[in-house]
């Protein structure tokens, strides 16, 4: 059985994973080489922590490089893991729009506006992050099971008196 890191020639209109140090990196591949992407200033291949330092941008450029120049020495992979949700528009039509939107300048936002949402939103139709859709999940969990153990040691500690009482 293959596994999910095994290379896969990108096709046009594929989404491309690009594994960062702290975070995932996302490119639509668009033909010939190349991907297009939603990058804020900040974000240099291999630049380490000012790549990181996007998560504080504002502002993004839609730019056309090619997937080796993107990646650099990180590691990639063809993740189109949503097709089974959602029906892939077609590729023409994919690229005619990322296309349309070279050079301009975007809003960003981590949470709402970042890379994967530009790639999902062309290929989908649908502005989609996993990669936050797992922190924010991540998070509630985290913030559920404080609360819960927070709650019953409330309980704990408020029942403890009453059992003193009884005996």
């Amino acid at each position: 059985m293959a596994s999910a890191f095994d290379y896969v020639e990108p096709k046009v209109g594929d989404l491309i994973e690009i594994f960062r140090l702290g975070y995932q990196h996302w490119a639509l591949y668009v033909g010939n080489g190349y991907v297009i992407h939603l990058a804020p200033p900040s974000e240099v291949c291999d630049a380490g922590a000012s790549s990181i330092m996007s998560v504080f941008a504002e502002k993004a450029y839609v730019k056309k490089e090619s997937l080796h120049r993107v990646a650099g020495a990180n590691r990639y992979q063809v993740n189109n893991k949503l097709d089974r949700k959602y029906r892939p528009r077609p590729a023409h039509i994919i690229v005619k729009e990322a296309e349309g939107q070279l050079g301009q300048e975007m809003d960003y936002s981590l949470f709402s506006a970042n890379c994967e949402h530009f790639v999902t939103d062309l290929r989908y139709g649908v502005s989609k992050s996993c990669q936050v859709d797992d922190v924010v999940t991540g998070v509630g969990v985290g913030i559920g099971v404080s609360v819960l153990g927070l709650t019953a040691m409330l309980c704990y500690q408020l029942m403890k008196p009453q059992q003193r009482h009884k005996k």
